[in-house]
């Protein structure tokens, strides 16, 4: 500390003049190690509330759910939305359709998707999967297979697995069993893996049609897999997956670590594809069926 002085100056006693130094200032802003920075406070100028994706995407729902299905007065309101818009707001249509897919809204989605095209905006690959989906739960299978026709031509070999697993599930369902076939033999010949719904709608219908020598070539193509992937809390974990009415295998412990270790069935296809087929399958049709790939007729 430095004491102040009062009164007349040292040099008019006749003593000398001294110079009174002072502190030296800190250029450089010392941080605490342990707490980091201070946090900037936002500016005062700043604060205006914004309207955003999700506030608006329910006031687009709200805007087009109570409406007509007549086409002009859906697209005139949806026009009227985004009247003011510098630019196309397609994150918050996303979101509005992902609202009505959840409120099973089919004709509003369709209506929705259709008019985004029609501004040139959203053309991708999930907005089409979302309205074949849409076509389909509406029950207008004709513009389904239109638009289908229509992504398999112009994507082809990009053309995700969703797409022929949502048109075979259709086929199943409307036993349509040649189209059914026809769009597997697609993914046959892109090399697309098949899931195992795919496969499981299949051997029903190899099944049901008495095609048991296309029922033991599938399978034998496409065995059930034996681990599968799930994710628990974020992380990507790795199952076994252990078939239908049977127990899981005798379990053991190493004696040198303490980690358990589970026995591995060995599994034998061809005994149980035997035993499956057995049911209306003479032996000689068995031993004659071929494991290359499937042909239909």
């Amino acid at each position: 500390m430095f004491a102040v002085r009062y009164g007349p100056p040292a040099y008019a006693f006749g003593l000398e003049r001294t110079a009174i130094t002072h502190p030296r200032k800190f250029t450089s802003l010392v941080v605490c190690g342990a707490r980091g920075p201070r946090p900037r406070y936002p500016r005062v100028w700043k604060t205006r509330k914004r309207i955003g994706t999700i506030s608006k995407s329910k006031k687009l729902v709200e805007c087009v759910k109570d409406l007509s299905n007549v086409k002009e007065e859906v697209y005139g309101a949806l026009d009227s939305f985004v009247a003011w818009e510098l630019e196309f707001p397609l994150i918050a249509v996303k979101k509005a359709l992902k609202l009505l897919e959840d409120e099973k809204e089919w004709k509003r989605i369709i209506q929705v998707i259709k008019w985004m095209f029609n501004k040139g905006q959203g053309k991708t690959i999930g907005s089409h999967y979302t309205l074949l989906n849409a076509l389909i739960e509406d029950g207008r299978v004709e513009e389904a297979e239109e638009l289908y026709e229509k992504i398999f031509s112009r994507y082809l070999e990009g053309l995700p697995r969703t797409f022929f697993m949502r048109m075979i599930s259709l086929y199943y369902r409307l036993e349509a069993y040649q189209k059914m076939f026809e769009i597997f033999a697609d993914m046959e010949e892109l090399g697309v893996k098949p899931d195992g719904s795919i496969i499981r709608m299949l051997g029903e219908v190899f099944h049901k049609l008495g095609m048991f020598d296309k029922y033991v070539q599938l399978k034998r193509k496409y065995p059930p897999p034996k681990w599968e992937y799930r994710y628990i809390k974020g992380k990507r974990i790795r199952i076994k997956v252990y078939p239908e009415n049977k127990t899981h295998g005798p379990i053991r412990r190493n004696p040198g670590t303490d980690e358990v270790e589970e026995e591995e069935e060995s599994m034998n296809l061809d005994s149980e594809l035997e035993e499956e087929a057995s049911a209306g399958l003479d032996r000689n049709v068995l031993d004659e069926a071929a494991c290359g790939d499937l042909e239909f007729v």
